[in-house]
């Protein structure tokens, strides 16, 4: 394992030295591709490991969407950012070796990170961490990582190049997912965890098993003293846990309290979906989460059904909560499933929808 790590961390060294020096400020070291074409059909998926298709179309509705997502940078603390926009929150360092990207997005929004981030500094991206496989993580992968190392734990990848059919969570269709192009895949994966040392700090992934899926990963900004959880810890009320992925209710309680005892009381907390937060907000998440386990799990041990138990609407003290992306009947399902070894459903291929269907999670 240890020769393992080491192989990973020298080749992602390499790859960051042979970047060379950034250019001039006065050329910007990032060319954007060219913009989509006209709307229309959305071509077919690329086979992984093949060049990258011509972006595909966006449908006149993402299009609009896309128009008027703002992305929006805010100084964390240290050398840490944090742009929100559409999807998953985009932490950044920048700092004298340049930037660091951890998640971005979705491919259409590409163009507007890179001008908010040039609003910063002009320094170039060197490292694009994931911190799990979702498309609102991921999407700007293949415009970012062509100046760029993409870094993941192993499953991110996996994922990336299997793609997914679609899907159905409780209430909820997952729309099926077309394997990634190579130009979005990590080139540098890892099984347990990597440091990135860059802008004077160490720069830590630390992989949290079955959590809101199988790759997800916990980014701790050491000297900064800042942590991006991923959608490990979301604020927009119940959490999504991605159980066609690997997810699980209990990994992703495991994830928080773990992330609790690694951090200070005063650690800013950058949650996957939400407004920058503390441990205090991450334990009280934990806390009622297990309190949700403990009554579902009172109602399975005296073995009702599925249906018996959503009628009788055990987590109605929670139902702030469930005004958010994930119901309470969809975390109650998410339970039982857990608790009982049900599996997720297959579902009916439907038409991709990115920036639509996230739009309920954006914060």
């Amino acid at each position: 394992m240890r020769a393992r790590s080491l192989t990973v961390v020298s080749g992602l060294l390499l790859f960051l030295t042979s970047c060379g020096a950034p250019p001039p400020p006065a050329i910007p070291p990032f060319t954007p591709p060219p913009p989509p074409p006209p709307a229309g059909p959305q071509s077919g998926p690329t086979a992984p490991g093949a060049p990258a298709a011509t972006p595909a179309a966006l449908s006149p509705a993402d299009a609009e969407m896309a128009a008027k997502v703002e992305i929006k940078p805010e100084k964390v603390a240290g050398n840490v950012w944090v742009l929100y926009g559409a999807g998953g929150n985009i932490g950044v360092s920048i700092g004298e070796d340049g930037i660091l990207v951890v998640d971005d997005q979705f491919a259409p929004l590409a163009p507007k990170i890179m001008a908010a981030l040039r609003g910063i500094t002009d320094k170039p991206i060197r490292v694009v961490l994931n911190t799990h496989w979702h498309g609102d993580h991921t999407g700007g992968n293949a415009f970012f990582g062509r100046n760029a190392a993409i870094v993941a734990h192993d499953n991110v990848r996996k994922r990336l190049v299997e793609g997914r059919p679609a899907v159905k969570q409780g209430n909820e269709t997952l729309d099926a997912v077309p394997p990634a192009p190579r130009d979005a895949l990590p080139i540098v994966t890892f099984a347990d965890k990597v440091s990135v040392h860059l802008n004077g700090e160490e720069i830590r992934a630390i992989h949290q098993p079955a959590a809101h899926t199988d790759g997800d990963s916990v980014i701790f900004f050491t000297r900064s003293n800042v942590v991006h959880m991923g959608d490990d810890f979301v604020t927009y009320g119940f959490p999504f846990v991605d159980t066609a992925s690997g997810g699980t209710v209990k990994g992703i309680i495991a994830a928080m309290d773990k992330v609790i005892t690694e951090i200070k009381p005063d650690t800013k907390v950058i949650p996957g979906h939400g407004k920058v937060s503390t441990v205090e907000d991450v334990r009280k998440l934990s806390a009622t989460l297990k309190d949700c386990m403990a009554i579902v799990g009172a109602e399975v041990r005296k073995k009702k059904s599925l249906d018996q138990i959503k009628a009788a609407k055990p987590l109605a003290k929670y139902d702030d909560l469930g005004k958010g992306f994930i119901k309470a009947d969809d975390m109650v399902e998410a339970i039982y499933n857990e608790l009982t070894g049900a599996k997720p459903k297959a579902a009916a291929p439907a038409a991709a929808k990115p920036l639509q269907a996230v739009r309920r999670q954006a914060r």
